[in-house]
């Protein structure tokens, strides 16, 4: 069993900055893909970013060029660092480990484990 804790979410004004964070514990291996997915309400979930154990990265079109993942696996922990943030970035963000790679990254079916969210507000 896996468990992933999110934080770093709050209200933002457009045009700012947040930082998330999302650690694993429990019985995490290696070589794992970590993934930020995103759900505004009454949405379905939608694609962020992800990472591999060896760096590997890819991002949504609508977050490239303002978003930055990045992870230090000696502490099973994951970032995403979100700039230039936009009122249609509202979501709550949830992080999920996956096998490794990047062929199904990118789809919520190539995760086991999920966290349980962190709520990012980006007033207009």
């Amino acid at each position: 069993q896996v468990t992933l804790v999110e934080s770093g979410g709050g209200l933002v004004q457009a045009g700012g900055s947040l930082r998330l964070s999302c650690a694993a514990s429990g019985r995490t291996g290696t070589l794992y893909t970590m993934g930020w997915f995103r759900q505004a309400p009454g949405k379905e979930r939608e694609f962020v970013s992800a990472i591999t154990w060896s760096g590997g990265r890819i991002y949504a079109d609508s977050v490239k060029g303002r978003f930055t993942i990045s992870r230090d696996n000696a502490k099973n922990t994951v970032y995403l660092q979100m700039n230039s943030l936009k009122p249609e970035d509202t979501a709550v963000y949830l992080c999920a480990t996956g096998r490794d790679g990047l062929v199904y990254a990118s789809s919520v079916y190539g995760y086991s484990y999920w966290g349980q969210g962190t709520q990012v507000t980006v007033s207009s």
